[in-house]
């Protein structure tokens, strides 16, 4: 029997790249050949960050890039998101359809299935183009998922653009909706914040209306979520199509993983320092704070302040993410000052192995931009969250956190340092932070429930693959 030969593609950003890169591993576990492909800039971060040999891969999990149309650069950073979406729909079908060729005309096994990230929509060309089942990985939330699929009725309905950018700020965003299917008593701010635009051309707004357009298309959509958390946004995307697989949380399904050759291919694109896992040992059961805003968020040097000052003024242990390139364009620093005020109970590191740290028993709280992934491995580790969303669905994801899940606290945009410190000691010690510390603790049973075997998400992987994967 020939091995059925997956092509993977995740969108070109880091928060993309790692769910694809555990559904290709799992695919590959259930005996797939592999075929991982990044945009040239990343496959470079990747070679840059784990060094030359990691994209060797194995004889049945292999890597390539296609080009995405934009200059090339050497930067430490994610591309500029909307001259992503501006390029990749003009430049990367016919690269794409040629590596398929080149593929079909290789000694691997003849391409048999697609699995593209949801916004590379263009991959159902290619798709269709060679009689291909394709499916549709959303990596966001399907909370996140389902409030893109109205951003064309925010269009129509006149919701989006706004008028001019004082709406952002004069209580417009306040509006609720009711008449978003699953989304009970939303308002506009708790939308993915594409929507706070002027402009009616805007590129990742109208991006997210025409690739949402494809969920139809899709041979099936795959999410990285679970039943019990999130069945009432799981409802009205079946509407969309039937086929809506959820799979997660992702990184507790490897746990069925086997081969330890595929365990140690990474996908981070930033060097990670595990001297931050030494450093937990040292330190109590729940005493530590985990602060990490993800791969694309951005301050200002004051919001960097303030969050340190707050951190130092808890008096609580902490152990702080800060990328080189987090505060837009210049050197994240704290003065000398609060170096000396946090002394041996504060560590600053540029990236860490995330999974690892939220699983160790010193972490007792994470201060997070609520990215779904961040989001799903706090839940699946037991840990409750303050909540600084920046941008995307974050804002929808922040919403579900504070008020449907009760397991988060939002720190407000214009972040303050008192803020910070109460809000952190009502997490780490408070009568709010145990309640969140309970409710949490019982998603993590479900989280770990779905993925077992004959749990709901193991029972879908199986059913994607006979069903839709391997269907001839």
């Amino acid at each position: 029997m020939q091995k059925p030969h997956a092509i993977c593609i995740p969108y070109p950003a880091q928060g993309h790249i790692n769910p694809m890169m555990k559904l290709a591993k799992l695919l590959h576990f259930r005996g797939f050949h592999i075929s991982f492909v990044n945009n040239h800039y990343n496959h470079k971060r990747l070679l840059r960050s784990r060094g030359p040999a990691a994209l060797e891969g194995l004889p049945d999990f292999r890597f390539y890039s296609i080009p995405d149309g934009l200059p090339p650069s050497d930067a430490e950073a994610t591309q500029s998101i909307p001259e992503l979406c501006e390029s990749i729909p003009k430049h990367c079908l016919e690269p794409f359809c040629e590596f398929i060729t080149k593929l079909n005309e290789s000694d691997v096994p003849p391409v048999s299935c697609i699995v593209s990230d949801g916004v590379m929509s263009f991959t159902l060309e290619a798709a269709d183009r060679f009689g291909l089942p394709e499916v549709l990985f959303w990596t966001p939330s399907a909370c996140g998922m389902l409030a893109y699929t109205h951003y064309h009725d925010l269009v129509q309905k006149g919701y989006t653009p706004l008028k001019d950018m004082s709406y952002v700020t004069n209580g417009y965003l306040e509006t609720r909706l009711d008449w978003i299917p699953g989304m009970n008593n939303i308002r506009l701010k708790d939308l993915p914040s594409f929507i706070r635009t002027t402009d009616i051309n805007d590129i990742i707004l109208n991006y997210i209306i025409t690739e949402t357009k494809a969920i139809r298309r899709g041979s099936a959509i795959v999410l990285n979520t679970f039943d019990a958390l999130e069945q009432d946004s799981l409802n009205p995307l079946y509407a969309l199509n039937p086929r809506v697989f959820t799979m997660g949380p992702l990184h507790l399904m490897e746990q069925h993983l086997q081969d330890e050759r595929v365990k140690q291919i990474g996908s981070s694109l930033w060097k990670e320092d595990v001297s931050c896992i030494h450093w937990l040992d040292t330190k109590d059961h729940g005493s530590v704070v985990y602060v990490n805003f993800g791969s694309i968020t951005v301050m200002t040097k004051e919001q960097l302040t303030e969050f340190g000052w707050g951190l130092a003024n808890s008096n609580k242990d902490f152990l702080w993410i800060t990328r080189p390139d987090i505060v837009g364009g210049n050197e994240a620093v704290m003065p000398p000052e609060f170096l000396v005020e946090t002394k041996g109970r504060g560590m600053i590191i540029s990236w860490c192995p995330q999974e690892q740290v939220l699983m160790h028993p010193a972490i007792g709280g994470f201060l997070t931009h609520s990215g779904w992934n961040s989001t799903l491995e706090s839940i699946s580790s037991g840990v409750p969250m303050l909540c600084w969303p920046f941008f995307a669905e974050q804002q929808t994801n922040c919403r579900y956190n504070c008020v449907e899940w009760e397991i988060g606290m939002e720190i407000n945009t214009n972040v303050k340092r008192g803020e910070v410190e109460a809000q952190v000691n009502e997490m780490m010690d408070g009568a709010k932070g145990k309640m969140m510390k309970r409710k949490v603790l019982e998603l993590k049973t479900k989280a770990q429930e779905a993925v077992n075997i004959g749990g709901s998400s193991y029972l879908n992987f199986d059913e994607l693959i006979t069903s839709v994967l391997l269907k001839k």
